[in-house]
């Protein structure tokens, strides 16, 4: 005989936050939603957990569902319980974020949204439920964390160059930094590996670079420290 629990049980969902760089901003995938409650409202990609289905599992069904976007790395983030956050009852959700190179991941809407785009992190719309709390959370995680571990790499295709990396961490945190104190300092980490130059383009072809993670968790092992804070300084 099964036992029964004297007390309610919440609801439990998973929501994701998904970042992006398109080249000149740093971005967050959002849904229309179709359904109520906040029908036709933006919110993050997530939904109820299944029974048999683990966190992880759930938020990566979720995401794939609504957004078509899968095959991507999710880190846990935060629980958001507070009483009153879902109209549909005591609901509480556990979030996740990523970061995913926007041309290796397209979008397509589907399940219970009608629509899925990137938005600026700057410029996003009021969000349906505590979503906006959700974000705003996850933004300040991504700055904080993206100067002592190198996440930022996912945000990159396969093979970058010095400049798009230097972008990456001003977009991302918000600052101007010295060029050539930024190449002198990355390069001297010895985490990245030189390919090939660059091939059609109208300016002089620059290096291609890749992140190598073999060589990068060596030096973990000696006791590396991945420390970009120390040269990303506001440019004078």
């Amino acid at each position: 005989m099964g036992y029964t629990y004297e007390y309610p049980r919440p609801a439990l969902t998973v929501d994701c936050v998904i970042f992006g760089l398109d080249g000149r901003d740093l971005k967050v995938l959002l849904i229309e939603r179709a359904l109520e409650p906040f029908k036709g409202k933006w919110a993050l990609p997530g939904g109820f957990v299944n029974m048999e289905e683990n966190l992880y599992d759930a938020a990566l069904r979720e995401l794939e569902e609504e957004t078509g976007v899968k095959d991507v790395f999710i880190e846990q983030l935060f629980t958001f319980g507070e009483p009153g956050r879902d109209p549909r009852g005591r609901v509480v959700s556990v979030a996740y974020y990523a970061l995913v190179n926007l041309k290796e991941h397209p979008i397509q809407a589907s399940s219970d949204a009608r629509n899925a785009a990137w938005f600026p992190v700057d410029e996003l719309p009021k969000l349906a439920f505590d979503h906006d709390a959700i974000a705003d959370m996850a933004i300040k995680r991504l700055r904080g964390k993206v100067v002592y571990q190198p996440i930022g790499f996912e945000l990159l295709p396969k093979k970058f160059t010095l400049t798009q990396l230097q972008n990456l961490y001003e977009t991302v945190l918000g600052v101007r930094v010295n060029k050539r104190n930024f190449r002198t300092k990355i390069l001297k980490m010895d985490i990245l590996e030189q390919c090939e130059r660059q091939q059609g383009v109208a300016h002089r072809p620059a290096f291609l670079y890749r992140f190598n993670e073999g060589k990068y968790k060596e030096l973990l092992e000696k006791g590396f420290v991945f420390e970009i804070g120390g040269f990303v300084k506001n440019e004078q």
